[in-house]
C-alpha cells in the first residue's frame, strides 16, 4: 500500500511537468560558465540553477491549471492530476502561484533584481501570452512561444552579470529555432490530440505537407544559430564540430520525413530534435570544462 503523502507529493510534482525541467536545467547551466568567463561559485550556480527550476516548475503548474479542460480531451494528457481529479484546481494554482514568488525570492536573494525580473518576465510570458493567447488561437504558437522555453540562457547570464549579454543571448537563440520544429514533429504524428482539444497547430491549418516543408526549412536556419557561438569565441572547437554533425543530422532527418511522409518518420524526428539539443548543450559543458583545466 503506497504511502498518501508520497502520493499526494507526486501528484504536484507531476504538475510541474517534471520531465521537462532537466532540459530547462541543462539549456541554462552552460549560460553561467560563459557569462562568467569561468565556473561561479558551487553555491552560487546551485542556487541559481534551483531558482531556474522554480521558475520553470511555477509557468508548467500554472499551465497545467489553464488548460485542465484541454487536457481532459487529450490522450497524452488526461491522465495528468488536474484533469483526472487528483489535485483540486484552486490548490494546483496556489501552488503554481507559490512557486513563482519562491522563485523570485530565491534568484533575488542571490544574484539581485535583473534574474528576477528576466524568471517573473519568462513566467508571465508563458503562462499568458503562450498559454491564455497564442495557444488557442494562432499556428505560431511554437514559435513565439519557443521564448518562454528558451529564458534559462537569459536568467543565468543575468544573474551573472546583472544583464544579458552575448552567452544569454546566443544560447536563448538555439533553443527558440530548435523549438519549432521539434514541437511541429508531434504535431504530425499528434494531429488527432490536438484537433480533439481546438489547439490550431500547422498540420491542421496549413496541411502536412507545407508542415513538413517548414520543418525543413527551420531546422536548415538552426545550424547556423548552433554554431554561432564558436564564431563568437563563446566556446571552442569540440562545441563547434558537435554543432555541426548534430545539425547536419538533425537536417538530413528532416529532410527524409519530408520524403517520406509518414508518422514513423515524424517520431524520427522528434526524437532526433532531443538528442540534438542534449548534443549540444553537453558539447558546450564539455568545451567550458576543457578550458577551465
Amino acid at each position: 500500500m503506497s504511502d498518501p503523502v508520497l502520493t499526494i507529493a507526486r501528484n504536484y510534482l507531476d504538475l510541474t511537468k517534471p520531465r521537462l525541467l532537466p532540459m530547462v536545467l541543462f539549456t541554462g547551466l552552460p549560460a553561467l560558465g560563459m557569462a562568467a568567463g569561468g565556473w561561479p561559485n558551487i553555491s552560487f550556480t546551485i542556487l541559481v540553477m534551483t531558482g531556474i527550476a522554480l521558475a520553470a516548475a511555477s509557468a508548467n503548474t500554472l499551465n497545467a491549471y489553464i488548460e485542465r479542460d484541454i487536457d481532459a480531451l487529450m490522450e497524452r494528457t488526461k491522465t495528468r492530476p488536474l484533469p483526472s481529479g487528483l489535485i483540486e484546481p484552486r490548490s494546483a494554482l496556489i501552488f503554481g502561484l507559490a512557486l513563482g514568488v519562491l522563485s523570485t525570492t530565491l534568484l533575488y536573494a542571490v544574484s539581485g533584481a535583473a534574474s528576477a525580473l528576466v524568471g517573473v518576465a519568462s513566467i508571465l510570458f508563458y503562462v499568458f501570452v503562450y498559454t491564455v493567447w497564442l495557444k488557442p488561437r494562432s499556428i505560431w504558437n511554437a514559435v513565439i512561444g519557443g521564448a518562454a522555453g528558451a529564458a534559462a540562457p537569459l536568467i543565468a547570464d543575468a544573474a551573472v552579470n546583472g544583464s544579458i549579454g552575448a552567452a544569454g543571448w546566443t544560447l536563448f537563440a538555439i533553443v527558440f529555432f530548435w523549438q519549432p520544429p521539434h514541437v511541429w514533429a508531434i504535431a504530425l504524428y499528434r494531429k488527432d490530440d490536438y484537433r480533439a482539444a481546438g489547439i490550431p497547430m500547422p498540420p491542421e491549418v496549413i496541411g502536412d505537407e507545407a508542415t513538413r516543408n517548414r520543418i525543413v526549412w527551420y531546422t536548415a536556419g538552426l545550424i547556423p544559430v548552433a554554431v554561432a557561438p564558436y564564431f563568437l569565441d563563446l566556446a571552442g572547437p569540440i562545441y563547434f564540430a558537435v554543432a555541426a554533425s548534430m545539425g547536419a543530422w538533425f537536417l538530413y532527418r528532416s529532410w527524409r520525413l519530408f520524403q517520406e511522409r509518414t508518422d514513423e518518420a515524424a517520431q524520427g524526428v522528434f526524437r532526433v530534435s532531443l538528442v540534438f539539443l542534449f548534443a549540444v548543450f553537453l558539447a558546450l559543458l564539455v568545451d567550458l570544462m576543457v578550458f577551465a583545466i
